[in-house]
């Protein structure tokens, strides 16, 4: 599709286009198989981890309990962005309508803040289950958990709610074209008929606060950790450790790596194929990568897995 049909065709919506990953058909063809399968593996992976969890009663303790919130947390995340790529893909308009932009912008962004929070309480509970050992079981008990989950899915559904609901009162202006796969904040500040730089700054600051308290909170416990890791006489005890912490660093480093390079700085101006890349990464690439993280480096889990599959072949 040319500039200036793709022109003509946003000045008669309601809505906006997506443009996406604009390549010859072949390309769209396979990119959209590759995302598809991406999808279904991402679902299968985390949706065994949470099936793991609940089934087996040896990992109804705290740790794992996050995970599985955590898992179900990713479950959404990606539904947020691919199944709606996966349409544009075999889309000759690409067109997203105003609600539909504006309630991906809100979920995509609630579930990556509430991501943030997840990370860090499960940072938290490593903490106090290696540097805390003897008051773990009275400190995270089953009912501070259960408060500790409910409030980083409040938080992360309360957090960016304010500055969307400006944003969908503004009015955008045409070419109402997204160069971009998904509604994302600064290629939408971008289409509004008059800046607001009250917004973008708002907007950078809350993304920021969200992103360098969290993140400054899981490497402050992880150096505890690690301090007191190293003080385990034991070369077994402490290559068990670095195993369990190790896949929750890993992940840590994965999704807060690419979520700073586009959201900690203001006007950073990255191209749009930069933020795609990027955004890529964090929102899709991640979340299929999670459940192989925590599933290999974890023998618990593992185990869990095993019998959860076992289960599933004799009942089928």
């Amino acid at each position: 599709m040319n500039n200036y049909a793709t022109y003509n065709i946003s000045s008669s919506i309601a809505g906006f286009i997506l443009l996406g990953f604009p390549c010859r058909r072949e390309n769209q063809i396979l990119f959209f198989s590759l995302l598809f399968i991406i999808y279904i593996l991402t679902l299968l992976g985390n949706g065994a981890i949470i099936c793991a969890v609940v089934w087996d009663q040896k990992l109804q303790i705290p740790m794992y309990i996050l995970l599985a919130n955590f898992s179900f947390l990713e479950i959404w995340y990606v539904t947020t962005t691919i199944p709606n790529m996966l349409v544009n893909f075999l889309s000759e308009t690409k067109v997203i309508s105003f609600s539909g932009c504006i309630l991906q912008f809100y979920f995509f962004f609630s579930l990556g803040i509430t991501e943030c929070f997840f990370l860090a309480i499960m940072a938290f509970d490593r903490y106090l289950a290696i540097c805390r050992p003897l008051h773990y079981p009275t400190i995270m008990t089953s009912h501070v958990c259960t408060r500790l989950i409910i409030s980083c899915w409040a938080l992360g559904f309360l957090w960016y709610l304010v500055p969307i609901i400006i944003i969908s009162q503004m009015s955008f202006c045409d070419p109402k074209i997204i160069d971009h796969f998904l509604c994302d904040l600064q290629p939408l500040l971008a289409l509004t008929c008059s800046r607001v730089p009250t917004m973008e700054l708002t907007g950078s600051i809350l993304c920021s606060l969200n992103l360098v308290v969290p993140f400054g909170f899981i490497m402050a416990t992880y150096c505890l950790v690690l301090r007191a890791v190293f003080r385990v006489p034991s070369t077994a005890g402490r290559r068990k450790t670095f195993s369990t912490c190790g896949s929750h660093l890993a992940v840590v480093s994965l999704f807060y790596g690419s979520v700073m390079v586009m959201y900690v700085k203001p006007n950073s101006g990255h191209d749009s194929g930069t933020q795609k890349i990027v955004t890529l990464f964090y929102s899709v690439v991640t979340p299929f990568l999670n459940p192989m993280i925590y599933s290999l480096r974890n023998r618990e889990m593992k185990e869990a897995l095993r019998k959860v599959l076992g289960k599933r072949e004799l009942e089928s």
